[in-house]
């Protein structure tokens, strides 16, 4: 069969006459139209250093896509900086412009018949936007990340984005002088690509990666160095190689390949998002996937690679070290990996590690062996209780306390508990409480990365606990507990707590509990009043009525009819 499965619709015939006419002007010639036409899905902007180099990417992937026998047409998606948003009201577009980013990327490929597509992406919802949309179209895709940042320094140390969060947090507790958060803020962010440490931007490109849909060893790639535009041209001839076999998502992403992303998620100590990342991708291709499959895979897979928010090194010291790829071999050879996985190369899993050593190099401390991990155990826990039926998130590594009661201190926003961080009003002991915060309910799912930081910051990462029915930045660490559902927007427990309530987080027990009676619970909730919408027009109020929980993923598209 021709590889222009889709694209014939609009280039073959005398009817299509018009249709041709207009590709014609933008650079098709005769022998054109039998080729496949590629979409070439842009994130490039200069809103964000995570975007800021893709469009070289891009030029150089439609220059191999000509040059492999294909069409490319070139398209435009967008982006929200997280890092730039965090702690304003933009911040609430953040998780929206996921789903924004999987619907452009449907309308532009489907509305114009493409009969593949290319995903460059940079910052955190690139990953899983694009990839959203590449499993609603089942059309042959390769995903390429724009690539990690480099890290900043300043004397001596590495510094990424988060050092400067947690800088203002330093400076307000009196702990540095205002020179030396300057100082920060002038040497964290050196130049192109996503934030560099462990966070959600690389954690998605690792987890696609070990899914199949980008080429092996690109997931960490520093985006300003030459090879990440020589892996695009890669990705570029892989992708039309996928085209003639008819490779598709759909063989890619399967049920097998969810749980190898998994286990490299937790093997890499990666974000709280992906939780809700790969439920929304699992919901697309409809491969049945929960919340409670993380903990399954998180008890059998330890933490053996040393990356931030809660180790030292960031994603370029990883790539050095080996890449995914080395991780995924070690995993395999314990047992932990499916080898069998088709891959967008046209190979299993196993067969791209086929060349990998089994062990990691000796001179490096960034992959650890396996007998001899961080943490026996991987690190996003799904804790529930009454405070959390449906389940939350929380990053169990890194924390010496493992449990804490304590006083709830609620507010109903994100802007209220940093002030009250910021005032020194919190103190040693305290359970912060920030609701109203949820998909439903901020909506967007605002991440907590400024209150975290700022709590790090004053020295009370230990002794503070903080619960939110909103998200975390990958980059937050300490005890705290996100993803709350149900959320307070809809009459979830988190919306009944009162200031002062005694609230238990227990890590080893996977326990999240206001320590009140079922019956003081029950008439609390009698009480209850759900609020008025924050928004009743445009992209947020739309996002509000049709978003399901975060223990569901989050999406937009489900149980519509």
């Amino acid at each position: 069969m021709a590889d222009n499965r889709k694209s014939q619709v609009v280039t073959q015939g005398v009817q299509r006459a018009p249709n041709r006419a207009m590709l014609r002007a933008v650079g098709f010639g005769d022998d054109d139209f039998k080729k496949p036409i590629v979409g070439l899905a842009n994130g490039y902007s200069t809103i964000t250093p995570c975007n800021m180099g893709i469009n070289t990417l891009a030029i150089r992937g439609e220059s191999a896509l000509r040059e492999a026998g294909a069409m490319p047409a070139m398209f435009g998606t967008i982006t929200i900086s997280d890092g730039i948003s965090m702690g304003t009201e933009g911040m609430k577009y953040s998780l929206v412009s996921r789903e924004v980013i999987a619907d452009s990327i449907e309308t532009a490929c489907t509305g114009q018949s493409m009969d593949a597509v290319l995903a460059i992406g940079g910052c955190d919802k690139n990953m899983p936007g694009a990839v959203i949309a590449i499993a609603r179209m089942n059309i042959p895709a390769v995903f390429v990340y724009g690539g990690t940042i480099k890290p900043g320094h300043l004397d001596g140390e590495d510094l990424t984005v988060v050092s400067a969060f947690e800088a203002v947090g330093q400076y307000s507790a009196g702990k540095i002088s205002k020179e030396r958060l300057d100082a920060v803020e002038r040497h964290s962010c050196p130049g192109a690509g996503s934030c560099g440490g462990m966070f959600t931007a690389n954690t998605m490109s690792s987890a696609i990666e070990a899914m199949g849909l980008s080429l092996p060893k690109s997931s960490t790639m520093a985006a300003e160095d030459e090879e990440k535009a020589e892996s695009t041209e890669k990705s570029a001839f892989a992708l039309v190689e996928a085209i003639r076999q008819q490779i598709l998502p759909k063989d890619i992403l399967t049920r097998e390949a969810f749980e190898n992303a998994m286990a490299v998620i937790m093997a890499v100590g990666g974000s709280t998002n992906s939780v809700l990342h790969l439920l929304a991708i699992a919901h697309t291709i409809g491969v049945p996937l929960s919340i409670d499959d993380f903990e399954a895979i998180r008890q059998k897979v330890p933490v053996f690679c040393d990356l931030k928010p809660s180790g030292k090194y960031v994603a370029t010291d990883l790539h050095k070290a080996g890449g995914i790829p080395q991780v995924m071999k070690m995993l395999l050879n314990e047992g932990l990996l499916h080898g069998d996985c088709i891959t967008v190369t046209g190979k299993t899993v196993a067969e791209n590690l086929a060349d990998i050593p089994d062990q990691p190099s000796a001179d490096q401390d960034v992959i650890r062996p396996f007998a001899q991990p961080m943490y026996k155990q991987g690190h996003l826990g799904i804790l529930k209780g009454n405070l959390a039926p449906e389940g939350s998130v929380s990053k169990l590594t890194g924390i010496k306390n493992r449990s804490i009661t304590g006083p709830a201190r609620v507010f109903e926003s994100e802007e209220d508990c940093l002030d009250a961080i910021l005032a020194n009003k919190i103190k040693a002991g305290d359970v912060i409480v920030v609701r109203y915060e949820g998909p439903k309910g901020g909506p967007g799912m605002r991440e907590m990365l400024a209150p975290t930081s700022a709590i790090i910051g004053a020295g009370l990462g230990d002794s503070v606990g903080l619960i939110t029915d909103g998200r975390f930045s990958g980059g937050t660490y300490g005890m705290v507990v996100g993803h709350v559902a149900p959320e307070a927007a809809v009459g979830g427990t988190i919306g009944l707590v009162k200031e002062g309530d005694s609230i238990t987080i227990d890590a080893d027990k996977l326990l999240l509990q206001v320590n009140v009676s079922d019956d003081e619970l029950a008439e609390r909730k009698q009480q209850w009043t759900a609020p008025k919408p924050n928004y009743e027009r445009g992209v947020l109020a739309k996002y509000a009525k049709l978003v399901s929980s975060s223990s569901k993923g989050a999406v937009t598209d489900k149980d519509l009819f």
